[in-house]
């Protein structure tokens, strides 16, 4: 049996059963996605200043300690 998860989540579990084991690779990468219909610059620019805000203000770092998500990165910033 296989299954993918935020390591935090289950990582005090893992120890607690001998039918599993834990493994560090990028399948713990966590992608996240906005997006809209092409076509919309005005929205692309919007969208692309709030995502960049969101990091820059901490929110987004705050949001991953608030949830108790451990090993998780804030993206740097955007081009």
């Amino acid at each position: 049996m296989f299954c993918a998860t935020i390591t935090s989540v289950t990582a005090g579990e893992v120890g607690a059963l001998t039918s599993l084991a834990a493994f560090s690779s990028r399948v713990r990468l966590i992608n996240q996605a906005m997006g809209l219909p092409k076509g919309r610059e005005a929205g692309a620019r919007y969208l692309t200043a709030f995502i960049e805000e969101m990091k820059a203000s901490g929110f987004v770092a705050q949001a991953l300690a608030r949830h108790g998500i451990e090993g998780a990165a804030v993206a740097p910033p955007g081009p």
